[in-house]
């Protein structure tokens, strides 16, 4: 099947008008989900609450992945206004057998049709953990072929992979624009976490943000060798100065309860995102 051309990657470079929306992200209710004290549906009434745009959905513990859980969720979001734009899966690419990887490749299409039935046109993915006794460089090349035959899949769905700097073999900026360059799709991209670099964080976010498709915005960021309070303000502004078009959505990791914290959190995003949106 000929996929259909898009723009290729990096987007952002194509305009400098910005366009910044907000979403929650399930995995700030990971206690209260897991423990079915809330559920999926709960999300979407809070997205109109808090008056955020849309949801990125980890996937962890969704009930089912049948049309008796996904299609009145889908409704429900419609009905309200609130977009699911986003899932968010594990994956880890960096699988030494060809067997291994080809099952891997099985778990994320599996997930590109959950997606594309919600019609959500981003999917969250982990690149790995680079296997004792290997290399990194190969690993990476692992990851490259995993993500080129998901993207064929995913392209053919409209659903653009975002692969997370979270550790492993996305660890650093360089590794991860050098796998998303060999990948050369413009259904893959990256997904934007700016609390998970371990140095220079800042730095490495701007390496990354021309080829970002989604953020995540954490309350703290590594900075000058230690942990400190996330400068939103500042991120808003990098991604605004970049032309990111696309979403801003809060991952909150902090002990302080999420029901009374997030939206809180999620005012301050929202005047973020007016402030710099063009």
């Amino acid at each position: 099947m000929q996929l259909p051309a898009l723009a290729a990657l990096p987007a952002a470079a194509a305009s400098k008008k910005a366009r910044l929306k907000t979403a929650i992200c399930a995995y700030s209710f990971r206690d209260a989900l897991s423990k079915k004290k809330m559920t999926y549906d709960d999300l979407v009434h809070m997205a109109v609450d808090t008056g955020v745009d849309g949801l990125d959905l980890t996937v962890y513990w969704f009930p089912s992945t049948g049309d008796e859980f996904l299609l009145p969720l889908k409704a429900l979001a419609y009905r309200n206004g609130v977009e699911i734009y986003s899932i968010s899966i594990r994956s880890d690419m960096c699988r030494p057998t060809p067997e291994q990887r080809q099952k891997e490749l099985a778990e994320v299409k599996k997930w590109v049709d959950v997606a594309a039935k919600l019609g959500a046109g981003h999917i969250r993915v982990f690149g790995g953990v680079v296997p004792k006794g290997e290399t990194e460089d190969q690993a990476a090349r692992w990851v490259v072929e995993v993500l080129r035959e998901a993207s064929a899949y995913s392209g053919s769905k409209g659903v653009i992979l975002g692969l997370e700097n979270h550790g492993g073999i996305t660890a650093k900026a360089s590794r991860i624009v050098e796998i998303v360059k060999a990948v050369n799709s413009p259904w893959v991209g990256v997904n934007l976490d700016t609390g998970n670099f371990e140095s220079d964080a800042y730095n490495q976010i701007a390496q990354i943000l021309p080829y970002s498709v989604n953020v995540q915005f954490k309350m703290d960021i590594r900075d000058g060798g230690q942990r400190v309070e996330s400068d939103w303000d500042r991120l808003t502004r990098m991604l605004a100065d970049a032309g990111y078009r696309g979403y801003m959505a809060l991952e909150y990791e902090a002990k302080e309860d999420p029901a009374t914290t997030v939206p809180r959190l999620l005012n301050r995003l929202n005047a973020l995102a007016r402030k710099y949106s063009a």
